[in-house]
């Protein structure tokens, strides 16, 4: 097996850097290459962008840099951290570091923040200053809408661009020197991706910020990033994308007309005590027997609501829902064992969903168990034939979720919610996280699942040239309210 080709970066020697990488290769006793040898230099007042294909490494380069590795990970190579090696460190040191100078934002950053607590309480328990101007100064500098009272909000009451956003701002409550950054566009619309580009640029120069962003994002790097380390190893241990799937088995379960979903006259809340803020008004939804329809708008308009009303995750609301023309309960405890299988959500954030003392077959062996009549002992090569499903090699049944990329997490995700063959599938900003020929090999697998077993999709996302690509109808959220809706050749030309 030939040794993977370094990392190369273009480089800007003005200022001396508060990273540096030479030769750093991480890996697993006996197992894959988690980073392929990677030689880097990171500087103040600069934006460094980490890409690659999904599974190269990106983000176990963000985790070396705060010294977060799987247990046993073996370290080859040079690796400086304002002067320190970090997974060399104590954990005392490792906490003050991580406190004080290197800030992590993850792929998944709404799994990081408590529930229980508001925004203000989210920043304000991280920030030099707790003070509640320099709180709602910090949020407004994220580009979160202060005036809308969203600081009194809990992080679900928030859109997953807002809890980006809102991760981002504890983050800078720290006042750190280095800030690492995992895929902070995705899942946002075309606006706000611009806004945070703006911000990243901001940031570095105004708090000579030395800021690090994994993304496969390649107009965020083209607008803010002074330059480039790209993770390109000859060899990888996943498949750069999912070209050549096997096909899906058959179900037991298929029916000739499939299954449609339908919401009516919705009116959706967030709660916080006493008040109520409107998430969803009068909104009206449906998806025919087969059919794939997006649902889009900009980031807090109430997409991943909606889905989560379908999905009965977020009871707090009136209406209408049905199932097949069957009346359906809002909350998923008082659905039967069957509609709960008919209906699937795939996250946006898979972390948040995925038990990270699990392995990945322990999760995919689950619904296996609870949804279908499949023997025990046939589980492992079902298993196995989810994960191909998806492009991961069947060995990742032995992974935690921790030891994946936030991409490979993505896939797990869904090879879990098809574990259960579905009727319904529920997919929230599925592909935002992978880069753009496994996103299109993904959707490709959902499009065929959909043909062969008349599967009803629902796709929220914020790439319109895959919605235009992939979907029959579309429908447009704006604050809440449903402005536009019908077949996706109208309303979104290819």
């Amino acid at each position: 097996m030939s040794d993977p080709a370094p990392a190369t970066t273009s480089q800007d020697t003005t200022r001396p850097p508060l990273v540096s990488v030479a030769g750093l290769e991480i890996r697993l006793p006996g197992g894959p290459v988690l980073l392929p040898e990677t030689t880097a230099q990171i500087h103040p007042g600069q934006v460094t962008a980490l890409m690659g294909a999904s599974g190269s490494g990106k983000t176990t380069l963000l985790r070396a840099l705060i010294g977060h590795l799987p247990q046993g990970a073996v370290v080859t190579g040079a690796l400086d951290v304002l002067g320190r090696t970090p997974h060399l460190l104590s954990a005392d040191e490792l906490r003050l570091v991580r406190r004080t100078t290197v800030a992590y934002v993850g792929q998944d950053p709404g799994s990081a923040l408590d529930p229980r607590m508001t925004v203000r309480r989210l920043v304000a328990e991280l920030a030099t200053d707790p003070a509640e101007e320099k709180v709602l100064d910090l949020l407004a500098e994220c580009r979160l809408p202060v005036d809308t009272g969203i600081a009194n909000r809990r992080p679900t009451a928030l859109s997953g661009g807002q809890q980006r956003r809102v991760a981002l701002a504890r983050a800078l409550a720290r006042t750190p020197r280095v800030l690492l950054l995992d895929e902070p566009t995705a899942g946002l619309d075309a606006a706000v991706r611009e806004e945070i580009a703006d911000l990243l640029r901001h940031l570095a120069g105004s708090r000579n910020l030395a800021v690090v962003i994994a993304t496969h994002d390649p107009h965020l790097v083209e607008t803010c990033a002074d330059h480039t380390v790209r993770i390109t190893p000859r060899t990888t241990s996943a498949p750069r994308a999912a070209v050549s799937m096997p096909a899906a088995p058959t179900s037991p379960r298929d029916k000739p007309g499939g299954e449609s979903i339908a919401a009516q006259a919705i009116n959706a809340f967030f709660v916080a005590g006493s008040r109520r803020s409107p998430a969803l008004t009068g909104v009206a939804f449906t998806a025919a027997p087969g059919s794939a329809a997006a649902v889009i708008g900009s980031s807090g308009s109430g997409k991943t609501t909606l889905l989560r009303v379908l999905a009965g995750l977020h009871p707090t609301h009136t209406g209408q829902l049905t199932l097949g023309g069957s009346p359906l309960a809002a909350r998923v405890q008082r659905r039967t064992r069957e509609q709960r299988r008919r209906i699937q959500l795939i996250p946006q954030n898979p972390l948040a969903a995925l038990n990270p003392r699990n392995t990945v077959g322990q999760q995919l062996s689950r619904p296996l168990r609870l949804h279908t009549d499949l023997p025990r002992s046939a589980r492992p090569d079902r298993v196995a034939e989810l994960l191909a499903q998806v492009g991961l090699p069947a060995d990742y049944a032995d992974r935690h979720p921790g030891e994946l990329s936030g991409g490979q997490r993505q896939r797990v995700s869904i090879a879990r919610a098809l574990a259960a063959d579905p009727d319904i599938l529920l997919c929230d900003e599925v592909t935002s996280a992978l880069d753009a020929d496994t996103a299109t090999a993904i959707m490709d697998l959902l499009t065929r699942l959909r043909t062969e077993h008349r599967m009803t999709l629902v796709v929220v996302s914020h790439e319109h040239h895959l919605v235009a690509r992939y979907t029959d109808t579309v429908h447009l959220l704006d604050a809440g309210h449903l402005t536009d809706s019908g077949p996706t050749t109208g309303l979104l030309p290819a």
